[in-house]
């Protein structure tokens, strides 16, 4: 069956409270939706997020792209779409995700199948997301920790920024106040190598599952030294974007993790490259993503249950943080745990 129509959109969803990292700050998720459609009526969804300061793209960026490239897939097959996409096509990693997802998805409606029948997912018990504290005052973020915990989101990826001062003081604070949580502490690239080794330094004793991203993508030197000098496993995030980067930081041992999202490698069909690697080679992965629409949300989730050998940690929240729950997710959320609706 051939693609006969290929549509884009700018959506917007409202989140609770404002989204802060070290990188910006958001008050609502903007994404492309970009919709396909064969000869026989189905229909494939994908999206992206605009992440200029991850992945070069904006949402004017990424709607471009897709147009200027889609006209290459109308009467094409989803196996030579993605393989054109894939290998002809010079677009950021946030447009061909959301063609990649759309694609796939066309491709299990074609079938007939679900997307669980699509990825064999036999083990449906429930897996577990991570929640994320912003970054805030010390106050602020302790609240906030402690408000994610008694809701039963026990699993707090906390953002910090450049301050390291700050960044010790309020990891302190919501080890010492929330000892059962489990604590991601994400830097997102804010810290130099002498910042990251004082607050390993200062976490002695304190219970950290890991540490994102402490120093600049480009600084593989740097993250390397920390991954040797540290107690605490260091995770790799956007130095890593292809299945190329994955096998450079973890040959060169620059990290003990790397962190897959769609939008950095380009879609499904190359997260599943990079995950078929990691198990293998026996990698420990985050399953990740931007602020995200809850299409490629919800791909990313039967990821998630697909590959939960590999897969330790899921950074899939995005649903959490919308101001009203999506209809369009084939999950449900309780507290943390992730369920496949019935």
């Amino acid at each position: 069956m051939k693609i006969t129509k290929i549509e884009t959109e700018i959506k917007q969803i409202e989140l609770k409270t404002p989204f802060k990292t070290a990188l910006r700050t958001a008050t609502h998720v903007e994404f492309v939706r970009v919709r396909v459609e064969d000869e026989n009526g189905h229909v494939g969804i994908g999206e992206a997020p605009a992440t200029k300061a991850i992945t070069g793209e904006d949402i004017e960026m990424i709607l471009s792209s897709i147009e200027s490239v889609k006209e290459q897939f109308l009467n094409q097959t989803c196996r030579n779409s993605l393989s054109l996409l894939h290998s002809g096509c010079d677009i950021g990693s946030s447009a061909k995700a959301a063609l990649d997802i759309a694609f796939v998805s066309l491709d299990a409606k074609q079938k007939n199948r679900s997307l669980a029948e699509q990825f064999c997912i036999e083990d449906f018990a429930p897996i577990k997301t991570d929640i994320t504290i912003s970054l805030n005052e010390a106050g602020v973020m302790l609240s906030d920790a402690k408000k994610a915990y008694a809701e039963k989101k026990e699993i707090l990826k906390v953002k910090v920024g450049s301050d390291i001062l700050h960044a010790v003081d309020v990891i302190r604070k919501i080890a010492n106040f929330l000892p059962q949580a489990e604590i991601l502490v994400d830097a997102n690239q804010a810290w130099s190598f002498e910042d990251s080794l004082f607050f390993v330094n200062n976490m002695l004793g304190v219970k950290i599952e890991l540490i994102e991203q402490p120093v600049v993508a480009s600084d593989l030197e740097s993250l390397k030294k920390i991954t040797e000098l540290s107690h605490i496993p260091i995770l790799a995030d956007e130095v890593v974007f292809t299945l190329i980067d994955a096998k450079k930081v973890m040959e060169s041992k620059s990290a003990n993790m790397i962190n897959i999202k769609l939008m950095k490698c380009g879609g499904v069909t190359k997260a599943i490259e990079i995950l078929e690697y990691a198990r293998e080679k026996k990698v420990t992965c985050m399953l990740g993503s931007m602020l995200e629409g809850p299409y490629s949300i919800n791909i990313a989730l039967y990821l998630a249950f697909a590959y939960r050998d590999v897969i330790k940690y899921v950074d899939l929240d995005s649903p959490l943080l919308y101001k009203e729950p999506p209809s369009e997710l084939d999950f449900t959320f309780n507290g943390c745990e992730i369920l496949l609706k019935k």
